[in-house]
């Protein structure tokens, strides 16, 4: 097995855990914190915008199985590449777009995907999500973790009012 760890910001970390946690060769999605200046922060302290973190998850796969190249694709189709002040109905700079690399390759995946996403004329907007390297990650406190298990119906009324709605109104 070939561990390797991929970590994504695309709005609220709820929402990111279900369309990755369900992949073959995925080992665990944490949802977390990272990209800050304040060790170990609080859901409240990123909540108030002022850590500078956003709210991820770390998947870690086996990339034996699944590819970090096929994560990126799914994370494309889960976020909002366009809007770098939030995502959906969560708004504010921890909720804002970003892909965390790991080290040469996943930076060079990630920003070809990007590149190829701005041409592929499927938005018409421009595609704003960051890439940028790995910052500690901070695991969220227990209730966070695995939310749309743990909720489901909240889960859904999460997904409804934003990702799914956007995935209608904006994919070509």
């Amino acid at each position: 097995m070939k561990e390797e760890t991929a970590i994504f910001a695309g709005g609220c970390f709820w929402c990111m855990v279900s369309p990755f946690d369900k992949l073959p060769g995925i080992i665990s999605v944490v949802s977390g914190y990272t990209g800050g200046h304040v060790p170990n922060p609080t859901y409240e302290q990123v909540s108030s915008g002022t850590t500078g973190h956003t709210e991820a998850v770390k998947i870690t796969y086996d990339a034996d199985i699944f590819s970090y190249k096929k994560l990126v694709e799914i994370y494309w189709q889960v976020a909002d590449p366009t809007d770098a002040t939030g995502q959906f109905q969560d708004r504010g700079d921890n909720y804002r777009p970003v892909i965390y690399y790991a080290n040469e390759e996943q930076k060079e995946i990630a920003e070809k995907s990007k590149d190829d996403l701005a041409k592929s004329g499927e938005f018409d907007e421009p595609i704003v999500t960051e890439i940028l390297p790995v910052e500690p990650f901070y695991d969220a406190e227990d209730y966070h973790q695995d939310f749309y298990k743990k909720d489901p119906f909240r889960y859904e009324l999460e997904e409804r009012g934003g990702r799914a709605e956007f995935i209608k109104k904006h994919r070509k």
